[in-house]
This record gives structure tokens, C-alpha cells and sequence, in this order.
């Protein structure tokens, strides 16, 4: 295909944005039918975020425009987090989600003109996203509008071409969502072990342990109440990197605050070194994000690494279970205080091993996992802006891409 068949049009010319519905506050719950998203609800990146126990449930009248369907694309139109303006997502289930106000659902306006699976990663593009941030209103939170993302200028290929390239890119996608639902099988099995032995004292051999009194209740015998400060060793990350420091590509890859973890990359000698034999506990101070990494890196600011304690040493797997969700966002400020002082019931170093036998395996295979993920989304972060602007023919990479990641 050449560049000729490709059209230079605006987003206007192509779809219409329709605003969403003001469900009033006084009707929210934590439980309900009806779920309100938000721009919390979006991915920086573009995708459905499920928020699980954060959602925002609706109990009152509900007007059925205003109830969205599977298969729905919808937008972000407030800048709730930075990078989330023009934020692109697919609705996965019909009946259950409401179009909220913050939130733009686009119509496409000809079938035969414009693929809605191709709008999805075209809002999701670098070029797209700058040109509506551009045109945004608002200082502390940036603000758009169906007009102005109307006015966006994009170039479009032959509907056959959009659904092609929507297609690869989809393929890509879908592989990371089955891993990501891999690793929450696993993640769950840890969860459900550390529960049954440390929150039910379920453990090995509990039937035969006398249970004693604590700060915290009763514990068993033998088992202590310490704080975090008490049972972890902060280590030093060595050079702080930022967005301006670091490169899409490199040999030691930048941890950053969010959920997804990295920023970058770069080619000097790593701020920290970490193996599948020695692993080591990351937590965001900001956002509260805790993480086990088995792998060499460096960090930008706020992401601060910690060991088990030298005179409290017990397992780590153990350790990052035991105190991962300890404390939860609730302002942009620095929670390690909070995390610090947080009390926690110590169970013996051979029960905190024998959890570390079990969890270990668990954790390897999420790292490479983790690791599977991060390399399709390299390759399909490089293919996208290729494929939605015409830098590539379809011929080289459409069936064989297709079928490299099935």
C-alpha cells in the first residue's frame, strides 16, 4: 500500500464524541449494580483499567442512553493522572458500566470510512495524544472537549488496512493480557498460602503450638510483633534517572513508581545489582507499589529497595508478602513512615522459609512472565506509531507478526 492511499483528514471527519451523564454523588455506594467509571478507570497507555474494590458503584436512576455496551470505545477528557488526557479503551461487558461525564464516547460516523478497533490505538498514539493535550484547558488539571478532539489532525489508510493493522496490534495485546492473567493466578497462590499459615495461623504443625497474647492479638508461641523499620534493611539505589535521562532502549532498565514499573532504559553500570538467587523488595513511596525484582537495575527518585533486616532476618519472600498492601495511596506525598512504623506478627525463621520454598518457584515464573510482557510491549510500542502512520508496508508484518505470537 502506498502512502497515496492513505487519506490526511481530522478525528471530526471520522467519528463524534458524545458527553457523558452527571450521576449525582449522593447516590454512590460501595456496592451495587452499576459500576461509574472515571479517568481512573483508563490506563496511561490506553486500556480498561478494573479498579476491584476502588470502583465506584451507582444505586440511583439511571438514564439507559447512558448504560455502555460491550465493545464501546471510550476516551478520557480530564487529565486525572499526568499522561491520561486522550486515553483510549474498549468496554469488555455489556450492561454494567456507566458513561460517566469526564468520559467521551465515540461514535463512529461512516462504517465503511473508520474501524473502531483502529481509533482505539490511534487515540493511543504519541501524535494523537500530544495534539489533544495541546489543545487541552486547565492548569492543575487539564481539561478537553469533543470539539477540540474533532480538530485533531491524523492520516488514515482504506478501512481492509485499518482492520489489519487493528488486528496485529490486538494479537499483541491479547498475549499480554492472557500473561498478566497468569501472573494473578499466581500471585493468588501465594496469597492464599501466606493467609492460611500467617492470618489463620493455619501453619504446619499448628495444632501442636500454644497460641500466647500480643499487642496484636493472639499469636503463637514463639512468634514476635516488630515493626517494618525493625524487619527490613533500606539499601541505596546509586544514580537517580528521570523521563530525561533515560531511553526506550538500553541494557539496565529504569524502575519507575508506577504499576507497569519501568521508564526507560540506559547502557551504565546499574544502580543496583538483584539475581533469581538474590532478589530484592522495591517500594514506591509515592504510589505504594511493591515489587519483587530478580533483575539488575536503577531507579528514578522515590523508588526505594529494601532487604530483610540482618538482626531479624527472615525469608524474603515471606517479607515482601508480609508487607506488601501494608499501607495504600491516599495522597501524593512519601508513605514510607507510615510503611515503616507499621506493626506486623513475626512468625519463627523456619516458618517463614518453608513459606519461602513454596513462593519462590511462584515468583520466578512471574518474572518471566514479567519479562514476556515487557518484550511484547517493546515490540508493539515500536510497531504502532510504524503501522498507524504508514512507516512500514503491511505485507512485511501482517500475517507474520500475527502469527509469530499466537
Amino acid at each position: 500500500m502506498t502512502a497515496a492511499a492513505w487519506r490526511n483528514c481530522k478525528l471530526g471527519d471520522l467519528l463524534e464524541i458524545k458527553h457523558g451523564y452527571a450521576f449525582q454523588g449522593e447516590y454512590f455506594a460501595n456496592a451495587g449494580s452499576h459500576i461509574v467509571l472515571t479517568p481512573g478507570n483508563f490506563y496511561d497507555e490506553g486500556g480498561f483499567k478494573d479498579k476491584g474494590d476502588k470502583e465506584k458503584w451507582y444505586n440511583g436512576p439511571i438514564p439507559s442512553d447512558y448504560v455502555l455496551n460491550e465493545g464501546d470505545l471510550i476516551v478520557a477528557m480530564t487529565e486525572q493522572a499526568e499522561g491520561l488526557l486522550g486515553s483510549s479503551a474498549i468496554i469488555l461487558r455489556s450492561g454494567r458500566y456507566l458513561h460517566n461525564q469526564r468520559l467521551g464516547l465515540v461514535q463512529v460516523r461512516n462504517q465503511s470510512e473508520a474501524d473502531k478497533g483502529f481509533l482505539y490505538y490511534l487515540f493511543n498514539s504519541k501524535p494523537v495524544r500530544q495534539q489533544i493535550r495541546g489543545s487541552a484547558s486547565g492548569t492543575k488539571i487539564r481539561h478537553t472537549a469533543p470539539s477540540r478532539i474533532g480538530e485533531v489532525k491524523v492520516s488514515v489508510p482504506p478501512l481492509p488496512f485499518q482492520r489489519q493493522i487493528a488486528g496485529i496490534l490486538s494479537a499483541y495485546d491479547e498475549l499480554i493480557e492472557n500473561n498478566q492473567r497468569r501472573i494473578k493466578i499466581l500471585e493468588e497462590m501465594a496469597r492464599s498460602l501466606y493467609r492460611e499459615w500467617f492470618v489463620l495461623f493455619r501453619f504446619p504443625g499448628h495444632d501442636k503450638v500454644k497460641m500466647v497474647p500480643s499487642p496484636l492479638g493472639p499469636i503463637p508461641q514463639g512468634w514476635e510483633v516488630k515493626t517494618v523499620d525493625e524487619l527490613v534493611r533500606r539499601i541505596p539505589v546509586g544514580k537517580k534517572y528521570d523521563q530525561k535521562t533515560v531511553a526506550p532502549t538500553g541494557t539496565v532498565p529504569v524502575l519507575d513508581q508506577g504499576k507497569s514499573g519501568i521508564i526507560g532504559y540506559h547502557d551504565e553500570e546499574p544502580g543496583l545489582e538483584a539475581s533469581e538467587p538474590s532478589p530484592v523488595i522495591v517500594f514506591a513511596n509515592h504510589t505504594c507499589y511493591q515489587r519483587l525484582i530478580h533483575f539488575s537495575f536503577s531507579a528514578i527518585q522515590n523508588v526505594l529497595p529494601f532487604l530483610p533486616s540482618p538482626s531479624i532476618h527472615r525469608n524474603i519472600y515471606w517479607l515482601h508478602w508480609a508487607t506488601n498492601g501494608l499501607v495504600a495511596f491516599n495522597d501524593y506525598k512519601g508513605h514510607w513512615p507510615e510503611f515503616a512504623a507499621k506493626r506486623m506478627i513475626v512468625p519463627s525463621a523456619s516458618d517463614c522459609e518453608r513459606f519461602g520454598n513454596f513462593a519462590a518457584p511462584l515468583a520466578r515464573q512471574t518474572m518471566k512472565l514479567e519479562r514476556m510482557i515487557e518484550n511484547l510491549r517493546h515490540t508493539r510500542d515500536l510497531l504502532l506509531p510504524r503501522l498507524l502512520f504508514g512507516a512500514i508496508e503491511l505485507a512485511s508484518v501482517g500475517i507474520s507478526a500475527t502469527q509469530e505470537i499466537a
